[in-house]
């Protein structure tokens, strides 16, 4: 208004436009946009530690991880489809803790028992053959090792579930296993590849180059060793599968799970998000449309009393 002249003038020349208005309008604007912008943020409340009770038993899956475990007589290989039984273990399982106990010549704990499935699939997305560097495969200390991991907690409650193709020259794994019947925590095996034996292949760049040799040249075989893994379920109270292309046993070990005392125990999880951009979108909408039906005239009531005001 003062670009097009002397502001007191111009103001006169346009009696019904209400100052007042447009600011109220500008101002409505202004906070408008303030909560949209808030709103696109997304603002989100409610992530909290809490605890609950959770009933379930504790199942600790102990998983050769050597390098025969590279075998493909099963697809894509013996570890891969190992992998595959595990993920859908975990999406079948409610309410249990589940531990991870990786092992080739020596055991190493790759998850401790916890009820966080999602975390449990993370890691053992991270699990391969090198993992760990010692070769071989120890089944029994796998097994003392699980067994430690349970922690001091007595009872019924507890399975352990074998994943190899049973090959052991390390240790006694059927002691072992009785050692852990003696704490009453019962072991289960499953099976992997074939009895009849499958070279281990070897890859450079993502392309076979060749089969894995001994020190004479020959090609090494790796047989699954089913009498080894039937005494080891035997000694256990457990049962043991031998895991195909088609049938990986997983509602026969999810039956021996639920066989187990159920223990109720408290855990601490994360409550999820709440968004809350809803607080912030419907008030700019409000304003928006109160500021829409705002024209930028004086009301007629105040036309007149300053008509009013200029006779007087």
């Amino acid at each position: 208004m003062k670009s097009l002249g002397d502001f007191a003038i111009v103001n006169q020349l346009m009696p019904d436009v209400s100052t007042f208005k447009m600011k109220l309008k500008f101002t409505l604007l202004l906070f408008a946009l303030s909560l949209i912008a808030i709103g696109l943020i997304n603002p989100q409340i409610g992530s909290k530690l809490r605890e609950m009770k959770r009933n379930g038993a504790d199942v600790i899956i102990a998983l050769d991880v050597s390098n025969s475990m590279k075998a493909e007589d099963l697809s894509p290989n013996r570890l891969g489809r190992a992998k595959q039984a595990i993920s859908r273990l975990l999406d079948k399982l409610e309410g249990d803790r589940i531990g991870i106990v990786i092992f080739a010549g020596e055991p190493f704990v790759q998850l401790p028992i916890t009820t966080d499935y999602a975390a449990a699939k993370l890691f053992l997305e991270t699990i391969d053959t090198d993992i760990i560097p010692t070769q071989g495969t120890a089944i029994g200390s796998a097994i003392r090792l699980a067994i430690e991991s349970f922690g001091h907690d007595i009872g019924k409650n507890k399975s352990i579930i074998l994943i190899t193709d049973g090959e052991n020259f390390e240790d006694d794994a059927v002691k072992a296993t009785q050692e852990a019947m003696e704490k009453g925590i019962t072991v289960n095996a499953i099976g992997l590849g074939s009895t009849s034996g499958s070279p281990i292949p070897l890859y450079k760049n993502g392309n076979r180059v060749g089969f894995k040799k001994d020190k004479e040249g020959n090609t090494v075989v790796t047989k699954l060793n089913e009498e080894m893994l039937q005494a080891i379920a035997s000694a256990g109270n457990g049962v043991y599968i031998h895991a195909s292309n088609s049938e990986l046993g997983l509602n026969t070990i999810l039956d021996e799970i639920n066989k187990l005392e159920k223990k109720t125990f408290e855990t601490k999880m994360y409550s999820d998000y709440d968004d809350k951009f809803y607080v912030f979108l419907f008030p700019a909408l409000c304003l928006l449309v109160i500021e829409l039906f705002i024209n930028e005239r004086k009301n007629k009531w105040v036309l007149q009393m300053n008509l009013f005001g200029d006779k007087k």
